[in-house]
């Protein structure tokens, strides 16, 4: 018997017990949408904080007051609280006057929010920062209209504004924010550019905020301390020199704090290779306890199409004593009933990743994760459901080939 007329009889048994069939299948149907989904759910979330990363700048880095390390624990942070000082203007200056290694460094201070207002309008929650004018140059800011700040804007205190696309959209419906006034806490500002549309970035926009100069900042929102700190921004002059510009940062900062040798740092430096090593280390684990339950769940299903098998094996004990009898020989028996095992566990494969293509189509639409199945997983998958489904089929088939055709034909 050839390879089709072995296919042609898999398709004819399995489509003749089709209610049965289906119900077979539906743990191999389940574990297998369960894991394409985790796994598409996870492959896209990691493009996604690549993308986010390289959108902040492959070659820049901060040099922040504390570190992830600071926060292991209510103690390290008590401890990191009391031994880091905050950053101050004059270390940045002495980084820029000694570093050999980085581009360009500026300061900027940490958000606040605030209610931001346009004649009756109202916006709450506004993220407001201060910036220095050279940040633009740092983070390559995409300016949709006008322009950044200026350095002699920082230097008077210039109540100008630069400010995300909501914030235009929302008070300046018709289209005329650049030059427009807003208003915070009764103080005017005049809106001297507007970024492009970024979107959101793990569901948290990226557009509704508004940046001052950070002398501006300083003087009009209660100092540059504590919610308000200050932080660095620098770029490497090159991508090669990333990692040493970050150490010389680092030693510099040091030789400024009169830090002893083996003193541990009291300041941190991110970097966006650090951030994406800080989401792997908190999702990795995850993943894997999440992707262990569909696991199980494709062993179980293995195990229900092993049985139906083994009740097919019985059902069609007759008609494998009459094909024996008709010259069908032992491999022809084994071959005949792994084909059915694998086909059946196959179209539950199938089925299992079109169910987790809708499931992540929808997750990526309602909850706005972004959700990625890998080519590779697709034919991964499939490889896999009709390897289980012969192994499964292996000892059911193995006993319908060993069948004696004589007590095969008395069999009722």
């Amino acid at each position: 018997m050839n390879f089709s007329e072995t296919l042609k009889l898999a398709f004819a048994s399995i489509w003749s017990h089709k209610l049965r069939s289906f119900l077979t299948l539906l743990g191999m149907i389940f574990a297998v949408a369960a894991f394409m989904l985790v796994l598409s759910v996870l492959q896209g979330f990691s493009a996604y904080v690549d993308e986010k990363l390289a959108g902040i700048g492959s070659n820049s880095f901060t040099i922040r007051r504390f570190s992830f390390d600071d926060f292991k624990d209510t103690d390290t942070i008590a401890a990191a609280q009391r031994r880091n000082k905050e950053l101050t203007f004059e270390e940045m200056e002495f980084i820029k006057e000694r570093a050999q290694l980085i581009d360009k460094i500026g300061v900027k201070a940490l958000p606040n929010s605030r209610e931001i207002k346009r004649g009756g309008e109202t916006l709450r929650d506004v993220r407001i920062e201060g910036t220095e004018p050279v940040i633009a140059e740092i983070e390559k800011l995409d300016i949709a209209q006008g322009r950044y700040f200026t350095t002699s804007e920082n230097n008077n205190k210039m109540r100008v504004c630069y400010v995300g696309m909501d914030i235009a959209n929302k008070l300046f419906p018709q289209g005329d924010a650049l030059g427009g006034e807003i208003t915070i806490q009764g103080i005017p500002y005049k809106i001297i550019g507007i970024q492009t549309a970024k979107g959101t970035v793990f569901g948290q926009p990226q557009d509704n905020f508004v940046q001052f100069p950070i002398k501006t900042y300083g003087a009009n929102f209660g100092g540059l301390r504590g919610s308000r700190g200050i932080f660095f921004v620098a770029s490497a002059k090159s991508d090669k020199l990333f990692n040493d510009a970050v150490e010389e940062a680092r030693t510099l900062m040091r030789i400024k704090r009169k830090l002893e040798f083996g003193e541990k740092d009291n300041f941190g430096i991110l970097t966006p290779d650090a951030i994406s090593k800080l989401i792997s280390g908190i999702t990795g684990p995850v993943a894997t306890v999440i992707l262990i339950v569909p696991t199980i769940a494709l062993v179980v299903g293995a195990i229900v199409i092993m049985n139906i098998m083994l009740v097919a094996v019985t059902e069609r004990t007759k008609e494998i004593g009459i094909r024996k009898s008709l010259g069908a020989r032992q491999a022809d028996i084994l071959r005949q009933f792994l084909f059915e095992s694998g086909t059946l566990a196959l179209f539950g494969g199938i089925l299992g990743l079109i169910i987790a293509e809708i499931l992540a189509f929808i997750v990526t639409v309602v909850v706005q994760i972004p959700t990625k199945i890998p080519i590779w997983a697709i034919f991964l998958a499939i490889g896999v459901s009709g390897g289980i489904g012969i192994v499964a089929g292996l000892f059911p088939a193995w006993k319908a080939a060993r069948l004696d055709p004589i007590e095969a034909l008395r069999h009722e």
